[in-house]
Order: C-alpha cells, then structure tokens, then sequence
C-alpha cells in the first residue's frame, strides 16, 4: 500500500486552501519590492506585512468556527515554540510601555508588534493549513520558482550595475524608496534583488539553496524517475549570485547550505554540487577579473574591517544595553539603531526581548528542524524524505546566517523563516497521521 493513501484529506472550512493564499503572500514577499508600501499607510502599508495579518485573522476565524487541523490535534513542538515567542514579546512590550519610553520608540514597538502578529499569521496558515506532503511539495516548488527569479534578477543587477525597478515608483497608490545608485564594495556592483539590503538578499536566496538542491534531485519533489535539468537551474543561479556578491556572510551561507545538503544528497548528486561549484569559482574567476582577489580579501583582512570590528565591540556592550531588564529584555522594537548597529540577531534577540525571548527564538529554529527530521526519519516517501532533510538544512542556514545581520529589520528574511518554520510543523504533523493511519489499518487485518 502506498503511504499517500492512509494520509486523510485536509478538512476545512468552505475554500480554505493554504497553499493558494501562501502563493500569494510569496509573490507579496518576493515580486515586489521589500521598500515599497501603500501611500499613506507607512511602515504598516508592505503588501507581505498586510497579507500576513489577513493570513492571522482568516485563520482565527477558521478557529472560532471549531475547527482543527485534518485528523485532530497532535502535539506540535513548533506551535509550543511559537506561542512562547509570542507571550515573551507581549510581555517585554507590555513591560517596556509601562516603564515608559521616549516618544520616538513608541512607534517602532508598535510597528513591530504588528509585524509580529504577520508572521505569526504566515506561521499558523503553514502549520495548520497544510494537510496532505503533495500541498507541501506545491508550495515548496513555488518558493524554488521565488528564489530562482530573485536569483536571476540578483545576477541581472550584477552586470548591468541597476536596480532594475525603478519603474516600481510609477505605479499609482504605492510609495517607493528607491536607493540613489547600486550599491558597491570595491568596483563591483552588490545586488540586492528586491530585498532592502544585500545582506537579506543574500540570506534568502542561500537559506533556500538547500531546498533548491532537493528539488533538482526529486523532479521538483515528485516521486518520479525523471531527472529534469530545469530543477538545476534554480541551483546554478543561487550558486553563481552567491559567488559574486562580494559578502562575507553570503559565502559563509553558501558553504554551510551546501555541507548541510550533503547528507540528502546520493553519491552522485554530491560528485556533481561539489565539481560544479568548483568549475563554477573557476569561470567566475576567468569571466569577472578581480572577483577572486576581491573575495579572498574580505576574509584575509576581516579583521581589519569595520564591519568585523563592530560586531565583536557589540558583544561586550551587551551586559550594558541587558543590565535594566535580563530576562525580558528592552522590548521588541525599541532597541533604535542610534544606540548601537549589532548587526547580529542574536544579540539583536537578547537585548530587545532578553534571555527568555532568546531562548523561544532558538527554540523556534530546534524544534523546526527536530519537526521536519522526525517527519523524513518516519516516513517511507522518497519526496517527504527529501523534503524533511532539506527544510532541516534551510533552517539551520538561516539560524547561521542570523549571525550576521539584523534580521527581524528586513520583511524577507523574517517571512522566510516563520514560513519554513510552519511547513515543518505541518510535515511533522502530516507524517505522524500516517504512521497513525498505518498502525490503525494493521490492526484491523
């Protein structure tokens, strides 16, 4: 017997169909610029942030109506470390306005408060509203489909030294930020896709490298015989864009992605990622001269770099900026760059909501990852195996990649993970179901 048929249908209300609305908030999250808004609405009028609050409150209603993911509850170490992120901000914010804050960080608490309560919605959609490996395997192929054009449009910004959306501003009823120029280091152009920052840029697109990898050996998470060589192509653009992105972290990412892919991969598939990134350094070289040296020094004198610098004075001013309130920390959101640019998340974490709020975050990514690898150990499914192993290495990707960059400031980065951290869930869920399903059918023989 096939394993697909003891998994039960989703069940929901009337049209609930998550991987449709989670479609969408892809397309919000990665087609349109991560600085463009609604006129008027501000830092609240982001396409992705508005469509996760619509994601938070239809999944509230589909609650209130008594309903429960497909075939009832089971125990979710993802939702446990959800809610726990959730009450420890509610209660760093609650403690933050009563003791009182200059009017100036008022704002950014509330605004990330809001942003809050978005990923929270993308999360519970994800985690309740996939219901059966297949709707996994359709969202995940469209995620691939995401990475690989913002990829291109990466490698697009590289060599034409553009942004390429300008034309974004045109567009009546949105406000568009746009940077004066590319952003340089050295003679080379930093591409930035339509994320704010090349540093989000860089930790999206290798964040889902690994799931780019999986798709190129399962047919786009099919169980199929076929190997099609336009599931590789996704990977060839997230290899070539990392490679000259002129970014520390970004290579950093690269080589983490990659050596955790490892273990998903055959023989063969690891004989192939390992030649051509090898043949892939090579042509870079060759095609862009200067590209090799200029990335051999980020490293060489990273020591000597400001950037470097900055981010090891920070961990010596954590007690200071920690010392008012360790447990819960200053708030999420009050903590203002004007005080001090941490440049890491974790750090970022433990000042903003404390060590209780540092610990739920961390949570988040252990138990995601323990939920996705459960679900690819119990499961006898060729593609839920490689889809399990392959969100196990997104996420501890991202977890590094946290190391390096204020991540919770940038929209993509954040939405990326509460997604992931959801579809774990989900996987974890579907998978026990069936192993449930299974044990229930042989006793009944």
């Amino acid at each position: 017997m096939r394993e697909e048929a003891v998994e039960p249908r989703a069940e929901g209300p009337r049209g609930f169909d998550a991987v449709g609305m989670l479609t969408v908030y892809l397309v919000l999250l990665f087609a349109i610029p991560s600085n463009v808004t609604l006129t008027g609405l501000g830092a609240y009028g982001r396409p992705s942030l508005l469509w996760g609050l619509l994601l938070l409150g239809w999944w509230s209603v589909w609650r209130l109506q008594g309903n429960v993911a497909s075939g009832g509850w089971i125990r979710q170490p993802t939702r446990i470390a959800m809610t726990a992120f959730v009450i420890v901000a509610l209660a760093s914010f609650a403690q933050a306005m009563l003791r009182g804050q200059p009017a100036d960080q008022v704002s950014p608490a509330m605004s990330a408060m809001v942003r809050l309560a978005s990923w929270t919605g993308v999360f519970l959609v994800g985690l309740d509203g996939i219901g059966r490996t297949s709707d996994a395997a359709r969202l995940l192929r469209r995620l691939v489909l995401s990475s690989a054009l913002l990829s291109t449009l990466g490698l697009l910004q590289f060599v034409m030294r553009r942004s390429l959306l300008d034309w974004v501003g045109f567009i009546p009823g949105l406000t568009y930020e746009a940077e004066e120029s590319v952003a340089l280091r050295g003679m080379f152009a930093r591409a930035t896709g339509t994320a704010t920052h090349p540093l989000e840029f860089g930790a999206v697109v290798v964040g889902t490298l690994p799931l780019c990898i999986a798709a190129a050996m399962s047919n786009g998470f099919r169980n199929s015989e076929k190997r099609l060589v336009r599931w590789w192509l996704p990977v060839a653009a997230s290899v070539a864009v990392c490679l000259v992105s002129v970014s520390r972290s970004a290579i950093i990412g690269l080589a983490v992605a990659m050596l955790s892919s490892l273990p998903n991969m055959t023989r063969r598939a690891r004989y192939v990622l390992v030649v051509g990134a090898v043949v892939s350094v090579g042509v870079v070289s060759v095609a862009v001269p200067g590209m090799f040296s200029t990335v051999v020094s980020l490293f060489v004198g990273a020591t000597d770099d400001p950037s470097t610098r900055s981010r090891a004075d920070a961990l010596s001013r954590v007690p200071e900026f920690l010392s008012a309130s360790p447990v819960l920390g200053a708030g999420l959101g009050t903590f203002l760059p004007r005080y001090y640019i941490f440049d890491n998340q974790w750090v970022l974490t433990l000042v903003d909501l404390g060590v209780a709020g540092t610990l739920a975050l961390a949570a988040i990514f252990i138990t995601s990852g323990w939920s996705a690898l459960k679900a690819s150990r119990s499961s006898a499914d060729h593609c839920t195996v490689k889809m399990g192993r392959s969100l196990v290495a997104s996420v501890f990707t991202l977890a590094v990649l946290y190391m390096f960059f204020d991540a919770f400031a940038f929209p993509m980065s954040v939405g990326v993970l509460f997604l992931l951290s959801g579809l774990c869930g989900a996987l974890h869920r579907v998978t026990a179901k069936r192993v449930v399903a299974r044990h229930a059918l042989r006793g009944t023989e």
